[in-house]
């Protein structure tokens, strides 16, 4: 069953468009569909959850993802995150997530970073209270999607694979 659902996520996600050019849209309805716009968000995020399954405290992580992910939104507009910082991020969950385990400090200190690169995509790309309440709503529920979905090495792997493809 958490394969399919994984599978299902994967499946939803349209091409990457977490890329500056679409700041016409905004509002909740926006920021909420925003991370479900690109595979790079999906699979962070997904692959974060299901890490955090690995920890002492499992909620400890997505908890720290969103928090840090809107401390990131809020950044100064003067440092712009390239898109193969996400992608890096997203191949460093599927080594995580497939072969590391950290203690909880560190864990949460590499989730932390990560977010604080997605806030600051999201947060250029969506500036707005209303579009940052939804992208944070729609990054919580796909890192739960991860946390339900569980461990596994070979999403890992996986994930580790599509992220180093995005770099390429």
């Amino acid at each position: 069953m958490r394969k399919i659902l994984f599978f299902a996520l994967c499946c939803v996600v349209l091409p990457a468009v977490a890329h500056p050019g679409h700041a016409d849209a905004s509002g909740l309805a926006a920021g909420l569909l925003h991370p479900f716009m690109g595979l790079d968000h999906v699979l962070a995020m997904v692959g974060i959850g299901m890490w955090s399954r690995r920890q002492e405290q499992p909620l400890a992580l997505p908890l720290v993802f969103v928090a840090m992910m809107a401390i990131g939104a809020m950044a100064p507009g003067g440092f712009v995150v390239a898109n193969s910082s996400i992608a890096a991020s997203v191949a460093a969950t599927g080594v995580l997530l497939a072969a590391v385990r950290l203690p909880q400090w560190g864990a949460v200190a590499v989730v932390a970073a990560f977010a604080l690169l997605h806030g600051q995509v999201h947060g250029h790309e969506l500036p707005g209270v209303a579009s940052a309440a939804g992208y944070l709503l729609a990054s919580a529920a796909l890192l739960a999607a991860g946390l339900a979905i569980g461990k596994s090495r070979v999403t890992g792997v996986a994930i580790a694979c599509a992220g180093f493809w995005m770099l390429a």
